[in-house]
């Protein structure tokens, strides 16, 4: 049976927020990527897991080493999903202002 992961439950935790955070600027090796963590290389190693089977990070082979990098595409998908919820809160905020702002030169 297959494993699913939900992106937005892997992309809750902070340790794997922080993961794409240092693969989103260049491609990394494990051992490159648990140096920058005060957890275990085998935590590490879980929370890389779980990044690639919601495809959020691929791998590749180079040699003998596997460096994961950044799927472009499966973070479009996430934030052509979050754009509509930031427009509204956006438009949201702008109202605010407005009224804020009319508040203040009426006093």
């Amino acid at each position: 049976m297959e494993l699913r992961r939900d992106v937005f439950q892997a992309i809750a935790d902070p340790t794997r927020r922080a993961i794409i955070t240092l693969v989103a600027l260049q491609a990394m090796t494990p051992s490159a990527i648990a140096e920058n963590f005060t957890s275990s290389r085998q935590t590490i190693s879980k929370h890389i897991q779980i990044l690639t089977e919601c495809e959020i990070l691929r791998q590749e082979q180079n040699g003998r080493e596997i460096y994961y990098q950044l799927n472009p595409k499966k973070m479009k998908a996430i934030a052509d999903f979050i754009e509509p919820f930031r427009n509204l809160w956006d438009d949201r905020f702008n109202k605010l202002e407005a009224v804020m702002k009319k508040h203040q030169s009426e006093q």
